[in-house]
């Protein structure tokens, strides 16, 4: 079947665009991610107030990082992350029902979500890049595992004013590193994370210390993330146990 020049422009772009992202999520799979689209537009507005570019961060790995951080962000910002497919639809759902008498709307991103605009999307909303954004969700869901998704939210995610993941954020706001933030500490970021240029993890306001009870409280109701595996041995033991 023949396709006029049209068409077979469209194809091409088309065939072009999933192959060349399908080749960014593969690699970042395997590859930190030292640089998002957000840093590159913070910069920009940098420049343009006549100031010097500037932003920190510092790649860690996933057991670099406080084990209470993942607990804080999952309990804050997506109670059903180790579950869904990268959508939580119960959340979209009471959103849209809420919605229908809020002034003010509110969102039902996931942690996926949030992870595939940091790292391939502008972060205006708008129906295009939500659009992207579900594509890109899907695609870091299909290839990547839920503890990468969370090891590149950690170290992508805007944290402060030119301060972006867990090792600037701890080195910057409580002079530690990643591994050594608290849980207490780790509340106080995730309770920041809606607004992190308004909201100061290293100064809190009241409403801040309010909402990071609340998270310390969710913390301890939710699973652990990431499960602990158990060894082969120990499933064996486990299993002669029940049998006995």
């Amino acid at each position: 079947m023949k396709f006029s020049k049209p068409l077979r422009i469209i194809r091409n772009l088309l065939f072009f665009f999933f192959i060349s992202t399908t080749v960014m999520v593969v690699v970042y799979r395997f590859v930190p991610v030292y640089i998002t689209p957000l840093m590159v537009i913070r910069s920009v507005q940098q420049m343009f107030k006549g100031e010097s570019p500037v932003w920190h961060h510092e790649w860690v790995a996933f057991d670099k990082i406080s084990s209470h951080l993942p607990m804080a962000v999952i309990a804050s910002e997506d109670n059903r992350f180790a579950t869904h497919n990268g959508f939580d639809f119960i959340e979209i759902q009471k959103a849209m029902k809420e919605n229908e008498k809020r002034k003010r709307k509110r969102g039902a991103s996931t942690i996926s979500q949030q992870t595939a605009k940091n790292v391939f999307l502008w972060p205006q909303s708008s129906w295009i890049r939500k659009g992207f954004e579900v594509y890109f969700t899907w695609m870091i869901e299909l290839f990547w595992s839920k503890e990468r998704i969370m090891t590149v939210y950690l170290n992508s995610i805007e944290m402060g004013k030119n301060i972006y993941g867990a090792q600037a954020t701890a080195k910057y706001k409580f002079h530690t590193t990643a591994a050594k933030l608290t849980a207490g500490q780790c509340a106080l970021i995730a309770a920041t994370l809606p607004n992190p240029i308004r909201f100061d993890s290293a100064h809190p306001s009241s409403y801040i210390l309010k909402r990071q009870g609340q998270i310390l409280r969710l913390m301890k109701l939710i699973p652990k993330f990431p499960e602990e595996k158990v060894s082969a041995f120990k499933k064996k033991r486990n299993k002669k146990k029940f049998f006995l």
